[in-house]
C-alpha cells in the first residue's frame, strides 16, 4: 500500500511540473500589423482584422513557450479600399492561392529582464522562412477578470523573399516591419 500511495504522490506531482498552459489571445485588446515605406518617403501602415494567435507553456518563465499565429490575407485593411483591393490581387498577396499567413516559432529566449529573441517560421505566399521578433512580455497580472500577459513583438522581413510584389524598393520598400501587440489570457 505504502509503494501504490508513493507511486501515485510521484504521477501527481509530475504530472503538474509537465502541465501545459494555454494563453489564447485577448482580441479586444491586441492588434497585428505591418508597415512598409511608401515611394521612400512615407510609411503606410496596416493590420489583419481575421487573426488567432496563442502560446503555450510549460514552464513558468516562459523558456520553452511556442508562439502559434495565423491571419487571414483577405481581411488586410490599410484605411484604403483601393490598396487594399490592390494587395489582395495576384500582383501581391494572391489571396485566391494564399488566403493564409502563418508563423510557429521554434525558440523563445531571454535577452534581458523582460526582453526576449523570438524565432519561428513565417510561411507567407506559399513560402516558408525563418523569421526573427523581438519580444518585450509583460507581466503576468491578476486580477478578477483572470491572468494576463502582454506581449510586443516587433521585426522585420523582405516580401520578395516571400514572392511578394515586385524587386525593387522605390515604389515600396523590400523590408516589411511586423507589429504585434496584445494581451494573452491564461486558459
Amino acid at each position: 500500500m505504502k509503494k501504490l500511495n508513493m507511486i501515485a504522490l510521484l504521477l501527481i506531482v509530475t504530472g503538474s511540473a509537465f502541465a501545459q498552459t494555454t494563453w489564447g489571445v485577448d482580441k479586444a485588446h491586441a492588434k497585428l500589423g505591418f508597415g512598409i515605406t511608401h515611394m521612400m518617403l512615407a510609411e503606410v501602415d496596416g493590420s489583419f482584422k481575421v487573426y488567432d494567435a496563442s502560446i503555450t507553456t510549460t514552464k513558468d518563465d516562459f523558456s520553452d513557450a511556442v508562439f502559434d499565429v495565423s491571419a487571414d490575407i483577405e481581411s488586410i485593411n490599410t484605411d484604403n479600399e483601393g490598396r487594399d483591393k490592390d494587395l489582395k490581387s495576384e500582383k501581391y498577396f494572391d489571396v485566391a492561392k494564399f488566403a493564409k499567413l502563418t508563423y510557429k516559432s521554434t525558440s523563445f529566449k531571454k535577452v534581458d529582464g523582460n526582453k526576449y529573441k523570438l524565432t519561428g517560421d513565417l510561411t507567407l505566399h506559399g513560402i516558408t522562412k525563418p523569421v526573427e521578433l523581438d519580444v518585450v512580455l509583460a507581466g503576468p497580472v491578476t486580477n478578477p477578470r483572470g491572468t494576463k500577459i502582454g506581449i510586443k513583438a516587433t521585426g522585420t522581413f523582405k516580401r520578395t523573399d516571400f514572392g511578394i510584389g515586385g524587386p525593387g524598393g522605390a515604389m515600396l520598400s523590400e523590408e516589411v516591419t511586423l507589429i504585434a501587440n496584445g494581451e494573452f489570457a491564461k486558459k
